[in-house]
């Protein structure tokens, strides 16, 4: 990569880690208006440094060991930060294995929203697609099927990987779910809980919420480190919006559509590349921009209507 590419990588990275993790920050911003001032100053500092360092470097880091698990517990940790080229040619053979899967679980997350899930309608086909989410299920089974033919042809791994890619989807949505439910249990008024038992509630939401940025790092770049940099700057951003200017953020009533749309475009850039396509690597983070800047641009307009 050069400089420029790294740093468009980097900004890349850092816009789509706040965009995409805009609901975990209300989530957050509401949790932390129960705490005191002491309570909120941790989550800003030591829960910074767990969703940084502990979730997002060890989140791909797994992921890593889980596509290569030849490497080893210590190989996959020596591989994320290796400038070895036999070890990094040995990523890159298995990258596709990563894209799909990861590709997969990012385009479902992007129809279940268009289908499924309540949304300010930005676009006008998403009024449409709410009121057919019954397709849903339907959709995801069809394309699943589509890319587990065309993907068992090359290498049954590969197939694999688009079928864990999936099963990983309807996990996490459990736990998102079981999430939302937690958060209300939160903010009733007869919660005992003290404030360390919240940031600890806050950390594992926010693991739950991470994966999805984690996963879609990997379509900017295969860098760990840059994946680190790029989510952790993100990260940081988002907690100092969630303490100070939560309200503000929230007045861009469109700022999930573009998170949604820049999934699904992560999605199919994962796919296609994992199928051999050749993508350039500056295309993801500058998509992303162009993505996320219409639906600001749109949410101003929509503010001053």
């Amino acid at each position: 990569m050069t400089t420029g590419t790294i740093i468009i990588t980097i900004l890349g990275l850092c816009l789509f880690e706040i965009i995409s993790s805009i609901d975990n920050a209300v989530i957050n911003a509401e949790v932390l208006g129960t705490m005191g001032k002491k309570g909120r100053k941790w989550f800003l500092l030591y829960g910074f440094f767990f969703a940084v360092f502990v979730v997002r470097g060890l989140l791909p880091w797994a992921i890593i060991w889980a596509t290569m698990p030849s490497l080893g517990f210590m190989g996959s940790l020596t591989a994320a930060f290796s400038n070895d080229p036999s070890i990094l040619d040995a990523v890159h053979k298995s990258a596709p294995i990563l894209l799909l899967g990861g590709g997969i679980f990012l385009v479902f997350l992007f129809f279940h929203w268009l289908f499924l899930e309540t949304k300010n309608f930005g676009l006008r086909h998403e009024r449409f697609f709410q009121a057919n989410g019954v397709w849903f299920f339907a959709v995801v089974s069809i394309l699943l099927a589509t890319v587990v033919w065309y993907a068992i042809k090359i290498n049954p791994m590969l197939a694999f990987s688009a079928v864990i890619g999936s099963t990983a989807f309807f996990i996490t949505h459990g736990f998102k779910e079981n999430a939302e439910k937690g958060e209300k249990a939160l903010l009733s008024s007869d919660n005992k809980m003290s404030d360390i038992s919240k940031i600890l509630y806050l950390e594992i939401i926010d693991m739950t919420f991470s994966i999805d940025g984690v996963l879609g790092a990997f379509a900017f770049t295969l860098s760990v480190p840059l994946i680190i940099l790029g989510n952790g700057l993100g990260a940081f951003v988002l907690r100092k919006l969630t303490i100070g200017n939560i309200d503000r953020i929230k007045k861009y009533a469109y700022l999930k559509n573009g998170a949604m749309y820049s999934i699904f475009v992560l999605g199919i850039i994962m796919m296609m590349d994992a199928f051999g396509v050749e993508i350039p690597s500056y295309i993801s983070p500058i998509i992303t921009f162009i993505i996320i800047g219409f639906f600001i641009v749109k949410s101003i307009n929509n503010n001053k209507k």
